[in-house]
């Protein structure tokens, strides 16, 4: 299995978001979570990708089990893109020696070539701090670059086209689908027509996971 989590639940101040989720993923298998804004499917991904620790149960992705572990085997793109205040090319590589043309696909995927070419600095633009010197468009498809040059073998999407035109956010979508050929993906959205590619759908309600 890609993904197990067992009896995972989590609270905020005392109020419970889940009450025991379980999950089980097939490594290559797309699934698909929807549910109401604010029930919890942004902190089921972000205990799934190491952003947060398990109060109670247990994650394991791709053989890791602590959160440090768990992030380097993870891509996530979260529905607020987060950029650091450094360079187009140092929020895609995160300072790690990445492969010119690594780079240069990922942009092309995600929709950022055309625009990063007409920049007088290129992949070398400094983003602002929190992106503040780009579009939020802009700021989530340097996100999606990011998440697909890291080839990282579990990919998370939360509403990861949320920020794109409808144009812009199905051409991404369809090259993300490319990309993650033979991964693990696990999206979620408020809109079940986003998640037509995936092999199960669940709704996450009252803390718990159902079948769509």
């Amino acid at each position: 299995m890609s993904i197990i989590a067992e009896n995972l639940q989590y609270a905020y101040g005392g109020t419970p978001v889940l009450r025991g989720v379980d999950l089980t993923v097939p490594t290559g298998e797309r699934i698909g979570i929807i549910g109401v804004s604010g029930g919890g499917k942004s902190t089921l991904l972000k205990l799934l990708s190491g952003l947060y620790a398990a109060q109670t149960g247990v994650v394991e992705v791709h053989g890791a089990t602590t959160p440090q572990a768990i992030r380097r085997q993870v891509a996530m793109v979260l529905q607020s893109a987060m950029l650091f205040p450094a360079s187009i090319r140092e929020n895609i590589t995160c300072g790690h020696p990445m492969a010119e043309a690594v780079i240069e696909r990922a942009c092309k995927a995600a929709q950022l070539a055309d625009w990063i070419a007409a920049l007088p600095d290129g992949l070398d633009t400094f983003v602002g701090e929190r992106g503040g010197k780009v579009s939020g468009g802009q700021a989530q498809r340097i996100a999606i670059a990011r998440a697909i040059a890291k080839d990282a073998p579990v990919v998370l999407l939360d509403e990861a086209t949320s920020a794109l035109d409808g144009a812009t956010g199905g051409a991404v979508l369809a090259a993300i689908d490319r990309l993650t050929a033979g991964k693990t993906v696990v999206s979620v959205s408020h809109h079940p027509g986003a998640l037509v590619h995936c092999t199960r759908v669940y709704r996450l309600e009252g803390g718990r996971l159902h079948h769509a």
